[in-house]
């Protein structure tokens, strides 16, 4: 049994995490805390993220893709996932599948007082793959991929946004 120098494959996400501070475009909403393996171990067919998510904030303006399909696995947290305008409570263990070309707008809002962590994982980015965000149609304005012939999906009342308890 070898126990030489790792090779470059293996990496720990904590060895590859970005920089707290990442911000929504337009925004001074921050973002989760993204642990991006696929470049870092190579990988070019899928993506591949540990996102940390601290208290009040949340993966992603709400979104649903148009080819690209993609699944979260919670591993640590209780937070909840919006789809569609709705919550849904998740816990460690829980895992979430988005099919491609559903319309299935989702995000993950991290709405307790302590973090939680995901594995998120889908497929690489595709020039094909067209984007919309029913909850927030102003980004149209900043989107060149707008997913224009997207299914429409009923909304329910939640904004999206993430809150810390108080």
């Amino acid at each position: 049994m070898s126990h030489g120098e790792r090779p470059s494959f293996i990496r720990n996400y904590s060895d590859i995490q970005n920089d707290d501070g990442v911000r929504f475009q337009g925004t001074d909403e921050l973002r989760s805390i993204g642990s991006p393996f696929s470049p870092a171990l190579g990988l070019t067919r899928l993506g591949i993220h540990h996102e940390l998510l601290p208290p009040g904030r949340r993966t992603s303006l709400p979104h649903a893709e148009s080819a690209e399909e993609e699944f979260v696995y919670v591993l640590e947290g209780t937070p909840d996932v919006w789809i569609d305008g709705d919550l849904f409570r998740l816990a460690p263990g829980d895992g979430v599948g988005f099919p491609a070309g559903t319309g299935i707008a989702h995000s993950f809002l991290n709405n307790t007082d302590k973090p939680v962590r995901l594995l998120v994982v889908g497929e690489a980015t595709k020039p094909e793959n067209r984007i919309v965000y029913p909850a927030n149609p102003e980004r149209r304005a900043l989107r060149t991929d707008w997913w224009e012939d997207a299914p429409v999906r009923p909304l329910g009342p939640h904004d999206g946004k993430a809150r810390a308890p108080k």
